[in-house]
């Protein structure tokens, strides 16, 4: 019955019938876990109160990254890279491999997949470059790129309180597997989309306009609420050219004599520049003096966010819907749910599956494991199934199952719910995404992400120890 139920929570996440949101399904599952005995009341608790802690992390996080967002920090990026594309496809690529590659390692996966792939797809469109390779990218990278930080992700959050490294440690082991992960993206991204980014692009590039962000009607900014209002492609501010978007993603862009002057180029917002970097400071600094990171997550949202509120930049709601409280809440409800898969006969089957050690086999087929069963159930439940059974093991194999679990969804939609995210807002930019193209690149690059990083993860596990 736990299989059922959890099987149901994650259809009921990827329909999300009438917009209603993961924790409509979530919350009611895990109640009746806990009342048929799946999982004792004591046991529900405490897996709260485990991951309770990560979910407050997360929720910090994700208003950070609503705040730079509306301070206009991707809006500024987006210029930016598009100021220096030169009007060519390729190095447009480059610049937003660049962009969804920190944004995703710093801010999480999240802020790539909502509020930076609608920055991209204006970038785009005005660059006069086709949407495709380049929105495909922040789906991508918003997963890929995400293995550098305990803040990339939440699985990552995950992984970091059951890996007992500190936060500077846990980045030295991955840096080389993030780069990895990084450099077969690209080189199969640049063969895969050849045709696409070796068109000349129909205008010369373009100042991107203001790029607002709003909560959604769930109140939940930091997931799918910014997708509805951040990014929209305009024909005003931008010379006066009307862009057009046909269903795979290219733009079309015209303007006449008579096209009115763009707009300034909007500038990099220093000081929100600053406080970000002085709150991943204090993650790194905050980890080895016993200090919980959450507490300088807390001190970024706090200045950023009285800042915005004295400037009525944002509300108190758009502060409280920026934490999506609902979403959190559908984690903490799962995560109930997972421990009664967990306690029953398909985990104990599982674990069968998991190789012991820390050699490069076992590596690769730890990461492997955990990379079929993300695509079978989703990164979330993957990850919380697995930890469990290879903590035992020590660091090498959580960080093994969190390579599977952050690089395997590249290969369904519904492999991580920041390519869900990715997909609705993209749909209602009115781009529709090929599941034949979004299958055969996830075939390309998933099997060699996989393969390259684990690699890169047993050569840093020997230069660096755990």
């Amino acid at each position: 019955m736990p299989v059922v139920l959890l099987l149901g929570v994650l259809a009921f996440a990827v329909l999300r019938p009438r917009g209603l949101p993961e924790a409509v399904a979530a919350v009611p599952a895990a109640v009746l876990v806990v009342a048929f005995g799946m999982v004792s009341p004591h046991r529900a608790w405490e897996q709260t109160r485990t991951l309770l802690p990560v979910v407050v992390f997360l929720a910090l996080v994700l208003m950070l990254a609503y705040l730079c967002a509306k301070e206009g920090l991707f809006e500024a990026v987006g210029a930016a890279v598009a100021r220096r594309c030169g009007g060519s496809p390729r190095r447009l690529l480059t610049g937003v491999f660049a962009v969804a590659c920190a944004v995703t390692a710093v801010l999480s996966l999240d802020a790539t997949a909502v509020l930076l792939t609608p920055v991209v797809l204006a970038t785009a469109s005005r660059a006069g470059a086709r949407a495709r390779p380049h929105v495909y990218a922040t789906a991508h990278l918003s997963n890929s790129a995400s293995l550098l930080l305990p803040v990339s992700n939440l699985t990552n959050l995950l992984a970091f309180a059951a890996s007992g490294l500190s936060f500077t440690r846990f980045a030295a082991l991955m840096a080389l597997p993030w780069l990895a992960a990084i450099a077969v993206e690209y080189a199969v991204f640049r063969r895969f989309f050849r045709a696409d980014l070796a068109e000349p692009v129909s205008v010369g590039p373009e100042r991107v306009g203001p790029v607002p962000v709003a909560p959604g009607p769930d109140g939940s900014a930091g997931t799918a609420g910014a997708a509805g209002t951040a990014g929209t492609a305009r024909s005003s501010g931008s010379s006066g050219s009307a862009v057009a978007r046909t269903p795979d993603g290219s733009s079309t862009a015209g303007g006449g004599p008579g096209a009115a002057a763009a707009p300034p180029a909007p500038s990099v917002p220093r000081f929100t520049v600053v406080v970000v970097a002085l709150t991943l400071a204090g993650f790194a600094v905050a980890s080895p003096a016993g200090v919980e990171p959450a507490w300088a997550a807390l001190g970024g949202v706090l200045v950023l966010g009285l800042r915005a509120l004295a400037r009525r930049h944002v509300t108190p709601r758009e502060m409280a819907g920026a934490a999506a409280p609902l979403f959190c809440l559908f984690v903490l409800a799962l995560g109930i749910v997972v421990q009664g898969v967990v306690a029953g006969a398909p985990a104990a089957g599982l674990g069968r599956l998991l190789p012991d050690g820390d050699s490069l086999p076992a590596l690769l087929g730890v990461a492997a494991v955990a990379a079929v069963l993300a695509n079978v159930v989703n990164n979330l439940p993957a990850v919380l199934a697995l930890l469990p059974l290879a903590s035992p093991g020590g660091p090498a194999q959580v960080l093994a199952v969190l390579i599977g679990v952050n690089l395997g969804p590249n290969l369904t939609y519904v492999g991580s719910l920041a390519t869900l995210l990715w997909r609705r807002i993209l749909h209602r930019h009115g781009v529709e995404v090929e599941l034949g193209r979004f299958t055969a690149l996830g075939l390309l690059t998933v099997p060699a992400t996989v393969a390259a990083s684990t690699v890169a993860l047993w050569a840093a596990l020997r230069l660096i120890g755990a």
